[in-house]
């Protein structure tokens, strides 16, 4: 159990804040970059700030705040120009650093261009890889964009989901460091659903249903490794000996078999809103055929269908448990088991990475050489839940179902 002090001090992601300084010292992904092929400016909210994307046409990236310095109108729908973006309304200009670098009336009346020169705006750092769209909002010198192994490795496939759902990021990140949730939720839940529905309950949710009799939480150099022991397995088999990583603060990665691995990325929009990310890349052997992929496609994993909560695969009853322990959760009401020691690490391991930030220290994962960045690799599990799984079926059992070019996924697996 937290004090409501703490508690506060976990959740609010606000400038000033020690959990909002903690976390603009990371890259944070806000788009697919083929959102801004389709539409060269988009609105962002993020760690509470209220900004505009934009691409403009000479192909460069600026994020900068959402409302022009003249009379707060909202850039959104602002003019992408050669080399910045212009407000619609009378004309003002920005580049990506914010700065404003054309007034046209303004500048008729006085050509000095002083008054320009003394407007500004918020304006961060845009950075892309792999098919997503970065932003660091943190003090100077801006950190490396950490090239993990999903982002770069070759002879691959990628796509990306998104979900806005309305609570705050904490509660997304803890269910990453609480391993036995799976066979209750996903397994004996997801069997209740299926039942319900007179739906065929597949091999891998049946073997998600086995107990957990051991779970262990190891510390390595990015985060956490989250080790178990279920029904049906030893200390032999790579569930317990490798484990399940979380990155810090706020990645979980995952995998549906030998081809498919996954990071959830939880992106603080606000207190009470975070902006979920599934980056998926599936790695086929190298005899397997891989088209070219000049876009990284985008699609959305719904939170709700026909006004419920989306029930059908397990990542979205995952979403329905964090939004319905409310926007933010009152900590202070818990009553925390053995089942919880991974929690209570990770919310350890965020305090820590505040005091370390407070003291003018970098915390862990803010990469500045550019060798030790050029691929972040670790290692992880095989998926547990059944040996002989298929993992097309699997795919189509998944979150991955919404994704329109789900078929063109499937067709890349051997056999």
């Amino acid at each position: 159990m937290l004090t409501a002090e703490d508690n506060r001090t976990l959740t609010r992601v606000g400038k000033g804040t020690p959990m909002g300084e903690l976390m603009r010292r990371y890259w944070h992904p806000i788009a697919a970059a083929q959102e801004l092929e389709e539409r060269p400016t988009k609105p962002v909210r993020l760690l509470g700030e209220d900004l505009v994307l934009y691409k403009d046409r000479s192909g460069s990236y600026g994020l900068i705040d959402r409302f022009c310095a003249h009379r707060r109108v909202d850039l959104s729908y602002g003019i992408p120009e050669e080399n910045g973006l212009r407000c619609m309304y009378h004309g003002w200009m920005y580049d990506e650093t914010g700065q404003c670098i054309e007034q046209p009336f303004e500048d008729t009346v006085h050509p000095s261009g002083r008054f320009r020169d003394k407007v500004r705006v918020t304006g961060y750092p845009v950075e892309g890889l792999g098919g997503l769209l970065f932003a660091y909002m943190g003090p100077q010198p801006v950190p490396l964009l950490p090239r993990w192994d999903l982002f770069v490795t070759d002879h691959a496939w990628r796509d990306i989901g998104f979900t806005v759902i309305p609570c705050n990021w904490l509660q997304c990140q803890e269910n990453s460091a609480d391993p036995v949730h799976a066979e209750w939720l996903h397994g004996v839940y997801g069997w209740y659903l299926a039942q319900k529905s007179g739906d065929e309950v597949p091999p891998w949710r049946k073997a998600m249903m086995r107990p957990h009799q051991r779970i262990a939480f190891t510390e390595f150099a990015h985060g956490v490794f989250k080790r178990r022991i279920v029904e049906g397995t030893g200390e032999q088999d790579d569930i317990w000996r490798v484990g399940h990583p979380w990155v810090f603060p706020n990645i979980l990665r995952s995998t549906t078999g030998t081809t498919s691995t996954e990071f959830q990325i939880r992106v603080p929009i606000d207190d009470k809103n975070t902006l979920h990310v599934v980056y998926t890349r599936y790695q086929f052997p190298p005899e397997t055929e891989v088209p070219d992929q000049a876009v990284v496609p985008y699609y959305e994993i719904p939170l709700y269908i026909d006004g419920e909560f989306n029930l059908e695969v397990p990542l979205p009853q995952d979403f329905m448990a964090w939004v319905t322990q409310g926007p933010v959760v009152d900590r202070t009401l818990e009553k925390l088991g053995e089942s919880d020691v991974g929690v209570i690490q990770l919310r350890r391991m965020l305090f820590d990475a505040a005091k370390t930030v407070e003291n003018g220290g970098d915390p862990i994962n803010v990469f500045r050489d550019p060798e030790a960045n050029r691929c972040i690799l670790m290692d992880q599990e095989r998926v547990y839940y059944t040996p002989d799984r298929n993992e097309a079926r699997m795919i189509y059992h998944s979150h991955q179902r919404y994704n329109p070019a789900i078929d063109q996924i499937i067709a890349m697996f051997p056999g």
